[in-house]
């Protein structure tokens, strides 16, 4: 991508009823637009963002054996209804509207009873499970005040796995392969170090629930960590029997703020039963499958990423989630040679399969690297009077700031490693 053809700018201020970080460095960046509150279009670079944290996502459930379906965003009230769900005070988040031909619908906040209906077509035997179904669904949640950025908003992209098993064994050993792949996934976005599996409430389904907390002082939970065990206690369970019930003892656990970037629940047979899906076991009776939700936002992960690694210049993208893998900045003087020169290492960089952003635009070069520190592409290289005279590549790495000067020659092997 050359840079005078993306069409987003850059811009010194973010709005002004914008008070989260992420969103202000997102939005001057030009990675979205807000459209409204609790609303965000993505723009193309925001849009390479998500789609690079999604393939991390994907990668990781497609290796525990998930299957990618995409299910609608409207929604049947009569599958809700049958597990009770379809009222405002069972899900206090509904948006509904009505058809023109009469009749109400709903956009999904979520997705256990329509799956599970539709799995009532494919499941018959004890050899149809266990299954794992997952997507990437757009979400709509009537949040009362949608706040904290891209992290909490009223329309957002979900990936649900679903969990099909045949019983509470079967479950629980898939449980926990999906939350080790959980902790891959944070691992790969360049937050691992700082989250923890959480233990938190299992509301109506089961004694604990698990979240993936991310210290954080912009977040909204307080949990307590114990750093060596890598886990946590959320505030709504940090009582004495369960610290006793864990194994744990307050004085080894730190008081910390924390977004939840990720939750897995048990949730028993409660919707196999209400939607009545059932399989014959090996000895013909009919079992309730039970079931198991696991869910990540990718915008809530990119907003936590934004919010962990910035700084006064703007956005520090680790590697796998960056728009682009390089910046390329060419810092001509009105120099021909050196349009040239840069012009061949960005067809270099493009037949090397290494994805870059070149700066080919005719401004100062303080507005090239102001631009790039608040873009924030892991590595930039820069070519210039100076770097060619010196027979190399000046390359610096955003997130230590060091430069070092490369040979031409060795450019590709070095980004490559």
């Amino acid at each position: 991508m050359r840079q005078s053809e993306l069409f987003t700018k850059t811009r010194k201020e973010a709005p002004k009823d914008e008070v989260a970080k992420n969103a202000q460095l997102l939005i001057r960046a030009g990675y979205i637009h807000k459209e409204m509150a609790g609303a965000y279009a993505l723009l193309p670079l925001g849009l390479r963002v998500i789609k690079n944290i999604e393939r991390i996502i994907r990668e990781e459930m497609n290796a525990i054996g998930g299957q990618e379906v995409s299910l609608t965003a409207l929604q049947n009230p009569e599958v809700w209804k049958k597990s009770g769900r379809w009222a405002d005070d069972a899900i206090d988040v509904w948006f509904k509207t009505v058809l023109k031909d009469g009749g109400e619908i709903g956009l999904g906040a979520t997705h256990e009873e329509p799956l599970t209906a539709i799995m009532k077509e494919h499941v018959y035997s004890y050899k149809d499970l266990p299954k794992y179904v997952y997507q990437f669904q757009t979400k709509f949640r009537n949040e009362l005040r949608a706040k904290s950025g891209i992290m909490r908003t009223r329309e957002f992209v979900m990936k649900d796995l679903y969990s099909f098993s045949r019983n509470e064994e079967e479950f629980r050993t898939f449980y926990e392969t999906c939350a080790e792949a959980y902790l891959k996934i944070f691992q790969r976005a360049g937050i691992g170090e700082h989250t923890f599996r959480t233990f938190a409430s299992g509301g109506s389904f089961s004694k604990y629930s698990d979240e993936f907390q991310t210290i954080c002082a912009a977040g909204e939970d307080t949990v307590y960590v114990h750093k060596e065990k890598r886990i946590a206690v959320n505030k709504e369970v940090y009582t004495d029997a369960v610290l006793a019930d864990l194994g744990l003892s307050k004085s080894d656990l730190e008081e910390v703020k924390a977004i939840e970037v990720g939750n897995i629940f048990p949730l028993g047979t409660r919707f196999s039963e209400a939607l009545n899906l059932t399989y014959a076991d090996e000895k013909g009776a009919h079992v309730y499958p039970v079931m198991g939700c696991y869910g990540v936002g990718p915008a809530r992960l990119m907003g936590t990423i934004v919010e962990m690694f910035s700084d006064k210049k703007g956005i520090v993208w680790p590697k796998e989630v960056a728009p682009f893998a390089v910046h390329l900045v060419s810092i001509t003087g009105g120099n021909a040679d050196i349009t040239t020169e840069a012009g061949r290492l960005y067809e270099l960089l493009h037949e090397s399969g290494i994805e870059v952003l070149y700066d080919d635009r005719d401004i100062r070069a303080g507005e090239k690297f102001a631009d790039a520190d608040l873009i924030g592409i892991p590595t930039r290289l820069v070519v210039s009077e100076k770097t060619i005279a010196a027979g190399g590549v000046e390359l610096t790495e955003r997130a230590q700031g060091s430069s070092t000067l490369v040979p031409e020659s060795e450019i590709i092997e070095v980004l490559q490693k």
